[in-house]
């Protein structure tokens, strides 16, 4: 059974870091891209950042060169330090796969399997 978790979220103040996990399980995340994807309060849910098994990464326009996204394939979980935070990127994070693309992006209306997500909220 497949199935991935987010956690990490949280309040934090303008300017601030947080680092999102995602661990699944039910399938190893050596071979296959994890993404991770945002919705904001009366906003469409957005591609944030992709990771891919051989290293390959994407990220959205609105945070490149802010956030970063990494995986640990022995814990196989996927990660994202998102640094210099803005009340704009308060949204609920969740990663998902579709299970079988192995390179990034990925694509929210593509994608199989989703977490709950975990809420961020960036406010003073």
């Amino acid at each position: 059974q497949v199935q991935l978790v987010e956690s990490g979220g949280g309040l934090v103040q303008p300017g601030g870091s947080l680092r999102l996990s995602c661990a699944v399980s039910g399938f190893t995340v050596d071979y296959y891209a994890i993404g991770w994807f945002r919705q904001a309060p009366g906003k469409e849910r957005e591609g944030v950042s992709c990771s891919g098994p051989g290293g390959s990464t994407s990220y959205g326009d609105s945070v490149q060169g802010r956030f970063t996204v990494s995986r640990d394939n022995a814990k196989n979980t996927v990660y994202l330090q998102m640094n210099n935070l803005k009340p704009e990127d308060t949204a609920i994070y969740y990663c998902a796969t579709d299970y079988f693309s192995s390179s990034c992006p990925l694509y929210h209306h593509r994608m199989n399997y989703w977490g709950k997500g975990t809420l961020v909220t960036v406010s003073l």
